[in-house]
């Protein structure tokens, strides 16, 4: 009955000693090595996860190879249809950058801003070497009412993929809102020609 008692008490110590992962055999390596094996499987997966999804860094603004705000130059001139207007991205750095989708595109005037929505048009990836564009249209309802209608003085655009925005000097009039506001919408970003 004793032997029992003893036998059931040793192997609680060790199970114990062993689920703790800080005691030692007399060598240092039993317990060491099943928590040295718990650190080299996180090891693994992390570095497994970072050839996967990249290290983290490109969550943070656009994917690699993404135009980035700052090295764009933007501009701005009517196209040859009425109530549209084109915006074009400059790359003034020196190495090529690619956009795909959609920019964000902000109307602001003394009487308030409108988000410009996105057009039916689909999108593709543009590739822009250094010196060369890419740009976007705009289309609005031209104010033909005879009133003033609303005048919006600048555009604030985001590029595709992109977080940081630059103010574009604009001038278009739109007719006064109705109910459902002026229809203003956006193309995406097409190569420049």
């Amino acid at each position: 009955m004793r032997v029992r008692k003893r036998s059931v008490v040793a192997v609680t110590a060790v199970a114990a000693c062993l689920s703790l992962s800080a005691c030692e055999d007399g060598t240092g390596s039993a317990a060491g090595s099943a928590a040295t094996g718990v650190a080299a499987s996180s090891d693994v997966a992390e570095s497994a996860s970072r050839s996967a999804g990249g290290d983290g860094a490109g969550e943070e603004g656009p994917p690699k190879g993404g135009c980035r705000t700052s090295q764009l130059d933007f501009s701005s001139s009517p196209a040859t249809a009425e109530g549209t207007l084109l915006v074009t991205l400059r790359n003034t750095g020196t190495a090529a950058c690619s956009m795909n989708g959609f920019p964000g595109v902000d109307l602001k005037g003394k009487d308030g801003s409108v988000s410009a929505g996105r057009g039916d048009v689909e999108a593709s990836p543009v590739k822009v070497g250094p010196g060369e564009e890419a740009r976007f249209t705009l289309r609005f309802a031209p104010n033909d009412s005879g009133g003033s209608g609303v005048t919006f003085t600048s555009l604030v655009v985001t590029p595709p993929d992109e977080t940081h925005s630059r103010t574009v000097p604009v001038t278009i009039n739109v007719p006064a809102a109705g109910d459902s506001g002026p229809a203003i919408s956006v193309d995406p970003v097409e190569a420049g020609k």
